[in-house]
């Protein structure tokens, strides 16, 4: 296998793009030293079939001002606001169709 240590993904933060580190030794390595065991001790034990909803976890705690932005925007649906929020199909528009 090729060198990782340059493959990320993209979210946006604020107004700006950034790239996360997407591999698992890319996210240990930016994690603090003090959550690296944390980390490892999770990925360690999560199924297959969800790691890369773990690793996306992980990737975003490698980022502080994500990790905030997110919780902001959790606290703000949890009281009820949803502006900014897009239905997924008809049924949510109110326009009657079933």
């Amino acid at each position: 296998m090729g060198d990782t240590s340059e493959v990320t993904w993209v979210t946006y933060v604020g107004d700006g793009m950034v790239e996360l580190p997407s591999t698992i030794d890319g996210i240990r390595a930016a994690l603090p030293a003090q959550r690296r065991h944390e980390f490892d001790a999770v990925v360690g034990s999560t199924p297959g079939d969800r790691l890369h909803q773990v690793l996306a976890h992980w990737a975003l705690e490698t980022h502080p001002q994500a990790v905030a932005e997110v919780e902001e925007e959790f606290a703000r649906l949890e009281v009820g606001d949803l502006s900014g929020c897009v239905p997924l199909d008809d049924r949510d528009r109110g326009n009657g169709a079933a």
